[in-house]
């Protein structure tokens, strides 16, 4: 988007140039300089044909970016500064992570499921706390309330701080170019199938445990909650792990999550057609599962149908994928 504010005299094949230089001593890619201000490829491109501008924030980025003042950018003559060997990006053949993508997420593919964990095995302690206390009453029902909300707190000490800087990731880097190669995404797709035979057998085991224990139902029920957590923790960073590598996939969500205001200014018909197409698919979803949600409330109230209230979530994804599946054939 053009920035009233600096148009005019200002811009001149000044700020082309000096574009193209600044990126071509760094060897960076329009892809890779799109990535680290958070546009599309589309819009560098037309950037440096002239055919659009950046927005002011995006100015002040690539200031940043390229150790510059705004004049100097805008208007003035960096063509003749040399690159820095330290800035640069290696010339290599293989597409490169410039972003910090992947180190980014794997640390929420480690925070958020040990988040969901540790909530859990707080539960299954407060459990076992409550077998251990020879007498129950009150006071020992808070204790073991206690030992859950602590659980609870240490699950969101590690997700929630993880969650909202995935958040602030894709916030900064709505686009990210697919540098993975083939073997890494089989190796993650291997090491998914693992985890979900490792998280499912563990729960398992816990669930025999429990059966085996089961004269002592306190101790029966926390032993089969801890293996429980384990189990998730292994299946849910597999799974995580495995959607890094689905940048497609992300890209995608960040098309989905667009507001209409940030859709226009992509500067990219093509692009933006696709925002506005995955914020419909957005919003069939929220429209039928809240529909499936109203539903199953209903359903709890009802004598004949409260048992199978649980069934209405899984109709409701049945029935966006079937429209989906419509939609997608008659286009």
């Amino acid at each position: 988007m053009f920035d009233d504010s600096i148009s005019g005299k200002g811009w001149d094949m000044g700020f082309r140039a000096n574009m193209q230089h600044l990126r071509a001593t760094r060897n960076m890619t329009q892809e890779q300089l799109a990535m680290l201000l958070g546009v599309s490829r589309q819009s560098v491109s037309k950037w440096e044909a002239e055919r659009a501008y950046p927005e002011m924030d995006k100015l002040l980025r690539m200031c940043d970016l390229f150790e510059c003042t705004l004049d100097e950018l805008v208007s003035g003559d960096l063509t003749g500064r040399p690159g820095k060997a330290v800035a640069a990006v290696p010339r290599v053949e293989a597409l490169q992570d410039v972003t910090g993508y992947d180190q980014a997420m794997r640390a929420f593919a480690w925070k958020a499921p040990l988040g969901l964990s540790a909530s859990m095995m707080g539960i299954a302690l407060a459990v076992l706390f409550s077998g251990f206390m020879p007498v129950q009453g009150a006071i020992n029902q808070s204790y073991a309330s206690v030992l859950a909300f602590l659980g609870i707190a240490v699950g969101c000490a590690f997700a929630l701080p993880a969650i909202f800087d995935r958040r602030e990731f894709r916030k900064a880097h709505p686009f990210v170019e697919d540098f993975y190669t083939a073997d890494q995404k089989s190796q993650s797709r291997a090491a998914m199938a693992i985890g979900l035979v490792a998280g499912v057998g563990l729960i398992l085991t816990g669930l025999a445990g429990a059966v085996v224990l089961w004269a002592d139902v306190w101790t029966a029920t926390a032993t089969g909650l801890a293996f429980f957590s384990v189990g998730v923790f292994v299946m849910v960073r597999g799974r995580l792990l495995s959607l890094r590598c689905d940048l497609p996939k992300y890209n995608w969500t960040s098309l989905r999550s667009m507001t209409e205001l940030q859709i226009e200014a992509l500067d990219d018909e093509d692009l933006a057609s696709r925002a506005r197409r995955a914020r419909r698919e957005r919003n069939l979803l929220v429209v039928i599962m809240s529909a499936a949600t109203v539903a199953g409330l209903i359903m709890i109230f009802i004598p004949a149908l409260n048992r199978l209230f649980l069934l209405s979530w899984p109709i409701g994804g049945l029935v966006y994928v079937a429209i989906k599946a419509l939609c997608s054939m008659r286009n």
